[in-house]
């Protein structure tokens, strides 16, 4: 597989392809808790993969190493050019904002939330030991292979694993304490406490005429 790959085999490259889309598009997509970008990510993953065939090396077991060490540097491309993108919509003049009225499928809103708990203590994390934790926890991948798919030494990759998981014990706890703490300051709202400047008006008039 690997020779045909180097040589150009489309089919080798098309099974390739059968082979790997899934695992690239689960890794992207809790990496980036988006799934139109995880999408975006296989397909530049496999583009990227088809112009750097060559480089693959001649002897090996499977090349989901390979495949998913490009996907981490199409991912990190991706936040980059969105990081430039905010910016240059932060200097834009404000516009009425538009709703967007698309429904989604129930079991795809709750998989969105899960992803978004997740993203948002895993962002928390140095960006080197965050793709270290995927690949090693998530992707299901030895050290010696994330070694390979990043271009490390194994030693680094023990290193930052070690981190990245004491440190999303600590930042995971505190997410879920924050989380709980929102969402009992909305039941709250929802059970008639007053939360805007006219409620409150109001309410001290009837309390005057008492």
């Amino acid at each position: 597989m690997r020779a045909r790959i180097r040589a150009g085999d489309s089919a080798a490259f098309g099974q390739l392809f059968e082979d790997h889309a899934g695992a690239v598009h689960r890794h992207a997509l809790r990496m980036t808790a988006d799934w139109a970008v995880a999408e975006d990510v296989v397909s530049l993953t496999f583009l990227e993969a088809w112009r750097l065939r060559a480089r693959v090396e001649p002897d090996g077991d499977s090349l989901r190493p390979w495949l998913l060490g490009i996907a981490t540097n199409v991912i990190r491309n991706t936040r980059r050019a969105a990081r430039r993108h905010q910016q240059a919509l932060a200097k834009l003049p404000p516009r009425d904002i538009v709703p967007d009225f698309a429904v989604e499928l129930t079991g795809r809103i709750a998989d969105a939330e899960q992803l978004a708990a997740a993203k948002a203590a895993l962002e928390k994390l140095r960006p080197a030991e965050r793709e270290v934790f995927a690949l090693c926890v998530w992707e299901g991948l030895d050290h010696a292979a994330v070694a390979e798919a990043l271009g490390k030494p194994v030693g680094t990759i023990r290193s930052r694993l070690s981190r990245a998981r004491s440190r999303l014990r600590e930042l995971t706890s505190k997410e879920l304490a924050a989380g709980r703490s929102e969402k009992t300051m909305q039941r709250m709202d929802t059970h008639g406490q007053v939360t805007d400047d006219r409620g409150l008006a109001v309410r001290s008039k009837k309390e005057t005429i008492r």
